[in-house]
């Protein structure tokens, strides 16, 4: 849920305005993180026009 849409929860709504979108944030983070290990622990096989 992004902070600006209306929502039913309206303390869930005040506290994104006061400490923002904590959920949506860890999301981007976890995904930048997974991004950064799948480059780092990339074990499939050097392809043979690499050379």
């Amino acid at each position: 849920m992004h902070s600006t849409e209306q929502t039913d929860a309206p303390i869930y709504a005040r506290l994104v305005a006061e400490r923002g979108d904590v959920p949506a944030d860890v999301r981007q983070t976890a995904e930048k993180t997974l991004r950064e290990v799948e480059r780092a622990m990339d074990f499939r096989a050097p392809s043979p026009f690499t050379t």
